[in-house]
């Protein structure tokens, strides 16, 4: 069906599907196309999205895809009532290991230096707003089920752990507050290309393809990256993260060194309980058992590990190899009297 509507809407003819993890793959011509569904996005967002893909090609990102425009001259196509959008990339296999933490610092650097007013998808500034609206969401939701008997096991650990990650939450707000009242961004703190999550699966390997999404974008600064990355590989596996996390901050910081003011917005991230809200948010928005189930067992797990993530949190800043002492970075005192 997709070769059909390459060939159809785009004039291309492709040999072969590939299915690469997430993402409908098509290769041909030497080139890798990538067929999504904008997932929500109008023309303005992917109009905006097209544009910073095609800077960062410009400073050099081959791994970067071009946002192909149909034979109409639109980013997006509707086929067989659905829409898609087409992205290609004349792409080389990668055998080498690479070093994450350095490549995601180049293509921060790439990023920061976009040439026009980002609008569509900028989350600059916007962290307290929006941790704010999902507290209260939450807090609402807490409060209905207060005087009830909980209808699960899921309900009666989410009644009993919420005040714990309220406070949690609050802790980090005041933080970020905090560094935003008192700290001084530099230049390498302006806005830059980020992800909605970056993980160390962001990329790839997808049958050793490097893909960097533009659908994955956000413009944000760049701590965003650097914290989501940190507490993915903190969950993966909360035993042996040590090693990796000081090595990936060292890879980073050997292109740019990371102010206090970086710091400080990474930690506030770390101390505010996304794990959580993801957890509590999909359960009460799905609707498949299976689903609930496997969220009902990752709640028990988190729940589990808070006083482990209490002590990450407490050695986070030693551990990743921050200059504690040069850079007078705070401590959550609370953290250390446990």
């Amino acid at each position: 069906m997709l070769q059909k509507m390459l060939e159809n809407q785009y004039g291309i003819t492709v040999d072969e599907y590939l299915k690469l993890d997430v993402y409908d793959a098509l290769r041909g011509n030497g080139w890798l196309y990538l067929v999504s569904k904008p997932g929500g996005k109008g023309e303005e967002d992917i109009t905006e999205l097209e544009k910073i893909a095609e800077h960062l090609r410009n400073y050099g990102d081959q791994n970067v895809p071009i946002f192909l425009p149909s034979k109409e001259g639109n980013l997006i196509t509707t086929w067989e009532q659905n829409q898609y959008c087409v992205l290609a990339n004349r792409q080389s296999e990668e055998q080498r290991k690479i070093k994450l933490g350095r490549k995601l610092a180049k293509f921060h650097e790439r990023g920061r230096r976009v040439p026009f007013q980002i609008e569509r998808s900028s989350r600059i500034g916007q962290w307290k707003s929006l941790w704010e609206k999902r507290l209260e969401q939450m807090e609402k939701v807490w409060n209905g089920l207060l005087f009830q008997t909980p209808e699960d096991e899921f309900e009666r650990l989410f009644i009993d752990s919420f005040p714990y990650y309220l406070g949690l939450t609050e802790n980090a707000i005041q933080y970020l507050v905090d560094t935003e009242i008192d700290d001084e961004p530099l230049d390498a703190d302006s806005g830059t290309v980020c992800h909605e999550r970056f993980t160390s699966k962001t990329w790839g390997p997808y049958n050793q393809y490097m893909i960097k999404n533009p659908f994955d974008w956000v413009f944000d600064h760049r701590s965003r990256d650097l914290a989501e990355w940190t507490r993915e590989r903190y969950f993966r596996n909360i035993q042996t993260y040590h090693v990796e996390l000081r090595n990936f901050y060292e890879e980073y910081q050997s292109v740019t060194p990371l102010s206090s003011f970086t710091w400080r917005l990474l930690y506030a991230r770390l101390v505010f309980p996304l794990h959580y809200f993801d957890c509590v948010e999909s359960y009460y928005i799905t609707r498949s058992e299976t689903e609930k189930k496997l969220l009902e067992e990752r709640l028990g797990k988190i729940l589990r590990q808070s006083s482990d993530y209490e002590r990450f949190l407490a050695e986070f800043y030693q551990i990743s190899g921050a200059p504690l002492k040069q850079l007078h970075l705070p401590p959550l005192d609370w953290l250390y009297n446990n």
